[in-house]
């Protein structure tokens, strides 16, 4: 069986020096091979592809194996930093492992966490109207559960 490790170290040695990064590799039981890719840009088929022939020259012939390479999807949670570095500047939803859910803007990025700026509505006593506040929240990689980015379609 192909070991997850041997095909992430394949694509850490194939995308050495370039601005790609890894996000994920899975590999099941029936050596069917998932690999994700990304880059700060957006990654190209043509760097999947190059990708995915790096990895079949290396593993040969040696079993069999189905190989798919791609970009993680839109809608899937991040998995590493470098798609939090990637998104800043975009909404996102994020889902603290206390259950807590908060959407707002991803403003900066750190090793420890993220800085995120949110609305914040409020009613003071005598008023009917709502006010509506922006504040940075601070939120540490520790207590994020999920973060993905909101898509919006109008």
């Amino acid at each position: 069986m192909i070991s997850k490790d041997d095909v992430r170290k394949i694509v850490l040695s194939g995308i050495e020096g370039t601005s790609i990064f890894l996000v994920d590799v899975k590999v099941d039981a029936s050596n069917r091979i998932l690999v994700e890719v990304d880059k700060p840009e957006g990654i190209a088929i043509d760097e999947c592809a190059r990708i995915s022939r790096t990895i079949q020259e290396t593993l040969g012939e040696a079993e069999d194996f189905d190989l798919e390479v791609s970009s993680p999807g839109a809608t899937c949670s991040f998995k590493v930093i470098e798609q939090y570095r990637k998104n800043c500047g975009r909404a996102v939803e994020v889902i603290c492992k206390d259950g807590q859910k908060h959407n707002g803007v991803l403003q900066s990025v750190s090793d420890e966490g993220i800085m995120l700026e949110v609305t914040i509505k409020t009613k003071t006593a005598g008023q009917k109207r709502l006010h509506a506040e922006q504040q940075v929240m601070p939120l540490m990689f520790s207590d994020i559960k999920s973060t993905k980015v909101v898509i919006n379609f109008s």
